[in-house]
């Protein structure tokens, strides 16, 4: 029977027919109903008609209903001062698992509960991506909420988990339909645009599932193979150009990468996700030996506008100034201006931390209306060499120190 239900749910009549208990059209008193039960056919039971009043909610009576189960779900203190004291002097597994227990807040286990029904881990995820964008409108009062699924997510999708499937042009139209939704770099224009991206030989994209959510990417990355280090990412997703042969290939370019699940925001995929990707190819195409990105550098112009005024006034006007550009590019990628001493960029944070190498800047690189935005047109290339890629991690996290290649710390001198 609970087989079945995971299958297939549990209609309101055939749960009532088998007197499992009263499905109550009140919120609150459902909730009640999936923490107090004991059945496991009942707490599934329960737990899916929640899960469908949640989602039955506008978006001021879920607020209310969020900040009633931080009221009404949190620790309760008087038990945990009473059990710590047990603890302290008596110091068995017993009093810690209780100790363990009145720490956590009640709504904890209520989102376990909801997470075991048919489809529960994607609907809880939806359910995040409402507390962000509560928390983004002001509600602060629920980033326990947040902190909290986030946890428990970051247990969810151990990388252990995680499944890497190859996206080509034979791949389920409803996956296909997905790619083009949630590429975030380089917007996917029609499905001729997507099929010039899988259909290839010179053109890969892979991307990570989860057993839980097996029909919908966690994140996905696109993959043009080359015969050279690119400088231009108009020449990498132009739909009219040659294939370059199998023999000519010897560079994996890594040059989008989208996370598709804003409700798993705060956990890395991507770093595992490259790193699996460059072995797997490696290990099937003969002569390939170099592993970069081309990457966009999207916070780029802003900082110039707040710490060089002068620079991003002549980007503005179109005034040549490619010196400028490059010397002011430099120190934002390796200055940095947060209080953590992390790099400036989103995306140099990502490559850096995953061990990569900074290794070229390029002008010109992205010259789309959004490129020119976000950064002048400016592109980077961060190298993945395989063979230090874990040590340069390790470097990164500790000194906080970008590392550079030659060329880089050329310019860095000539403009320093």
């Amino acid at each position: 029977m609970i087989s079945s239900i995971m299958e297939n749910g549990l209609s309101l009549s055939r749960f009532r027919a088998q007197g499992f208990g009263t499905l109550h059209k009140d919120i609150n008193q459902a909730t009640e109903s999936v923490m107090h039960t004991s059945g496991e056919v009942s707490s599934i039971a329960f737990a899916e008609h929640l899960l469908d009043l949640i989602e039955d909610q506008s978006a001021e009576d879920l607020v209310v209903y969020l900040k009633y189960l931080l009221s009404e779900y949190d620790v309760d203190t008087e038990v945990i001062v009473k059990v710590a004291e047990e603890y302290s002097i008596n110091k068995n597994q017993k009093n810690l698992q209780e100790l363990s227990n009145a720490a956590e807040p009640k709504w904890i286990e209520l989102f376990r509960r909801l997470n075991a029904t048919p489809n529960g881990t994607h609907r809880l995820i939806e359910l995040r991506e409402q507390i962000r964008l509560h928390l983004k409108q002001g509600n602060s009062q629920l980033k326990p909420l947040d902190a909290g699924l986030l946890k428990l997510f970051k247990y969810w999708f151990n990388p252990s988990f995680l499944v890497l499937e190859k996206i080509d042009w034979s791949t389920p139209a409803n996956v296909l339909e997905k790619i083009i939704e949630y590429e975030a770099v380089h917007e996917i224009n029609s499905w001729k645009d997507l099929r010039s991206r899988l259909a290839p030989n010179d053109r890969q994209c892979f991307a990570f599932f989860h057993p839980l959510v097996p029909e919908d990417p966690l994140i996905f990355v696109e993959v043009a193979l080359t015969k050279e280090i690119p400088t231009s990412i108009q020449n990498i997703i132009t739909m009219d150009r040659e294939e370059t042969s199998l023999d000519e290939i010897n560079t994996a370019v890594f040059y989008s990468i989208s996370n598709c699940q804003d409700g798993l925001s705060g956990i890395s995929f991507g770093n595992f996700l490259i790193k699996k990707v460059a072995h797997k190819l490696k290990q099937e195409i003969q002569g390939l030996n170099t592993f970069v990105t081309l990457s966009p550098v999207p916070g780029l112009m802003k900082w110039m506008e707040n710490n060089a005024p002068l620079v991003y006034e002549n980007c503005l006007n179109n005034i040549s100034d490619d010196e400028g550009l490059i010397k002011k590019t430099i120190s934002y990628l390796t200055e940095s201006n947060r209080e953590d001493l992390m790099p400036n960029d989103p995306v140099a944070r990502f490559h850096l931390g995953n061990g990569a190498i900074l290794h070229k800047i390029n002008l010109n690189a992205d010259i789309s209306s959004k490129g020119m935005e976000q950064s002048h047109g400016v592109m980077i290339n961060y190298l993945y060499d395989l063979s230090v890629v874990e040590k340069n991690h390790e470097q990164f996290f500790k000194d906080k120190e970008v590392i550079l290649s030659n060329e880089i710390k050329s310019l860095k001198k000539k403009y320093s």
